[in-house]
């Protein structure tokens, strides 16, 4: 795994390891902690372990291909999981369709404020993944630019996903104009750091922010109303896919629901792609508690 120093990436761990243990799998977690020679190094030693099947998050999917290359020159199958590893012979992909995700954040924004000054904070520039998302809100911006009813104030990255790097962003552009209608943040992370910019200008809850992937401390921002919304991504759906997939590789059977294609720059790569859901103040109820992800007592305090 890239890193597990973010909540959401605690869930995926504990749900793959609790699906794949039941299927009578034993696993190994490792975090490269964002280093890329530290995450090459942790799999060549998976592999010298023996293990038949590596699940990688890669911190850079380019550089992550020399994992694949160097697993299947000892029989190691390899799946990509949330972030696709590119220009390599990779096995399989689980994920969740990451240009919608994309779109749904810009979708939201628009429909609730189709004219305006908008930032957009991506994610990593090294993450497939942050392209994507930024792929599907332009898809959904570029209309509205065109047609000039959306001026977009600033465009930037945050590397690593620093909230930091976010906040740092976001307040260069208040520097440049303070009448900002609303910010599309990539993820709950940069969307914090764009509320924390934001808040230090008296804007916090005046300036419509998206987010992604139903953190904690996210869900407790919208309902808050500082947060506009987040994307829940089923993640147990996806970890649990992803453990089956696992299994399914090793012994050379159809994988279930692997019925999509995605290329990765070199081949067509199977795919499961699991579907996201919006979620705002509206919904919270039956989508984030509902499934049990967070409870009703922590985001609402009570």
């Amino acid at each position: 795994m890239e890193t597990l120093k973010e909540e959401r990436w605690q869930h995926d761990r504990d749900f793959f390891v609790a699906k794949a243990e039941s299927l009578g799998c034993e696993v190994l977690v490792q975090a490269c902690n964002g280093n890329d020679e530290v995450q090459i190094a942790q799999a060549e030693n998976m592999i010298t372990q023996s293990v038949d099947v590596l699940v990688v998050v890669p911190h850079n999917g380019k550089i992550a291909s020399t994992i694949v290359d160097n697993a299947h020159k000892h029989g190691v199958r390899v799946i990509a999981y949330d972030r696709m590893i590119r220009d390599c012979d990779l096995d399989l992909y689980v994920s969740f369709d990451n240009e919608r995700i994309g779109e749904m954040q810009a979708e939201y924004l628009v429909k609730k404020a189709p004219r305006g000054n908008y930032i957009l904070i991506g994610g990593s520039p090294n993450d497939n993944n942050a392209l994507l998302y930024h792929e599907g809100q332009m898809k959904i911006l570029q209309p509205y630019i065109d047609s000039g009813f959306i001026k977009i104030i600033a465009n930037q990255w945050a590397a690593d996903w620093q909230p930091m790097e976010a906040m740092k962003h976001v307040e260069n552009a208040l520097t440049k104009e303070k009448n900002i209608t609303a910010i599309v943040a990539s993820n709950d992370g940069t969307a914090s750091g764009a509320i924390q910019a934001l808040h230090e200008q008296q804007l916090e809850g005046k300036v419509l922010v998206s987010g992604q992937d139903a953190e904690l401390s996210a869900c407790q921002r919208v309902i808050a109303g500082t947060q506009s919304m987040t994307v829940y991504k089923p993640l147990q759906l996806m970890a649990e896919a992803a453990a089956v997939a696992a299994l399914q590789v090793l012994r050379n059977e159809e994988v279930t629901g692997a019925v999509k294609i995605v290329s990765n720059g070199k081949k067509d790569i199977p795919s499961i792609l699991i579907d996201p859901i919006v979620v705002d103040k509206t919904n919270m109820m039956e989508t984030v508690v509902k499934d049990g992800y967070h409870s009703e007592k922590e985001i609402y305090n009570k």
